[in-house]
């Protein structure tokens, strides 16, 4: 099984889509950002920014899910630091941090279901299994650490950090808001999670 390295990184969820407005299953549906969650990432590019006005690297790269709710969320962030500080900080994508596919779930509301999914007696037909997410979860932000030399930021979704969690010890079911930033740190007592609060 493939460990997680236990190194900080970054990581901020997508902003909001109208699936999510509606509490429709995403998954790999290549579902835009609505007005509100643009309105998300820029405040989120603009804190985030605020951070590197300070002389600090909070971190050195962005490594983002190629579907466009999660890229366009981070142009948006890549673009606030260039705009406030003049960082130029690379973003590439991958494949790995693409949402769960849900299957024949997508574009169906959440419902009960979404449990048995994560302790693993229930797979969507046509959908990915939680433990198959956890570890190409895993794999993507192991890579993420050597496409730069400090701590990347990540920008994808809602299950895969729920991949993430599980992979760093944490209650997994935990939702985390649409673009909000939260830094990872691994601490002797394990994973602590900071919010970037507004």
């Amino acid at each position: 099984m493939t460990q997680l390295r236990a190194e900080p990184f970054w990581f901020l969820r997508h902003g909001e889509t109208d699936w999510n407005a509606r509490h429709l299953s995403q998954g790999r549906t290549d579902i835009p950002l609505n007005e509100t969650g643009l309105t998300q990432a820029r405040l989120a590019g603009r804190q985030l920014a605020e951070l590197f006005e300070t002389g600090a690297r909070p971190f050195t790269h962005i490594v983002s899910s190629p579907l466009k709710r999660a890229f366009v969320t981070a142009e948006h962030v890549r673009d606030a630091i260039h705009e406030r500080t003049g960082i130029r900080l690379p973003l590439t994508g991958d494949e790995d941090l693409q949402e769960v596919s849900f299957g024949v779930q997508e574009g169906k509301p959440m419902g009960d279901w979404y449990n048995t999914w994560i302790d693993g007696t229930f797979v969507p037909e046509k959908g990915e299994d939680f433990i198959t997410l956890k570890t190409r979860g895993i794999q993507a932000l192991n890579r993420a650490h050597d496409a730069g030399e400090g701590a990347p930021l990540i920008v994808a979704h809602g299950a895969l950090f729920r991949g993430l969690r599980a992979a760093m010890g944490l209650e997994i079911n935990v939702r985390l808001p649409n673009a909000m930033p939260l830094k990872a740190s691994p601490e002797e007592e394990g994973w602590e999670l900071k919010l970037l609060s507004a």
